[in-house]
């Protein structure tokens, strides 16, 4: 997949997925890879990002497999973020299936 595309949609994912419950950086990339291929040292950069932008906060919580995990939670201004960026994301997209799809009539 095309480095700039992953690039632009990456903090949509990462705020989306925190959405639906806390989560931790392993965990995030776990799931992202799922879908399509990222290096592990992206997200961390992005999850201090939006912490010191007040997007998410962190905290420890103790793991059976290990040390303590960094989670993180959105907060209103984050959850905000995540809305507007996903309508922002959804017309986007109409807006390029209606450039690039052929037209069926």
């Amino acid at each position: 997949m095309n480095a700039q595309f992953k690039k632009g949609v990456l903090e949509l994912c990462v705020l989306s997925l925190i959405a639906r419950r806390d989560r931790y950086g392993y965990e995030l990339v776990e799931e992202i890879s799922r879908n399509f291929e990222i290096a592990e040292g992206t997200i961390y950069p992005l999850l201090r990002r939006l912490t010191q932008d007040g997007l998410c906060t962190a905290y420890l919580k103790e793991s059976d497999e290990g040390p303590p995990r960094k989670y993180y939670r959105l907060t209103p201004a984050g959850l905000e973020v995540q809305r507007k960026l996903l309508a922002e994301w959804e017309q986007f997209v109409r807006g390029v299936e209606n450039m690039v799809k052929e037209d069926r009539a």
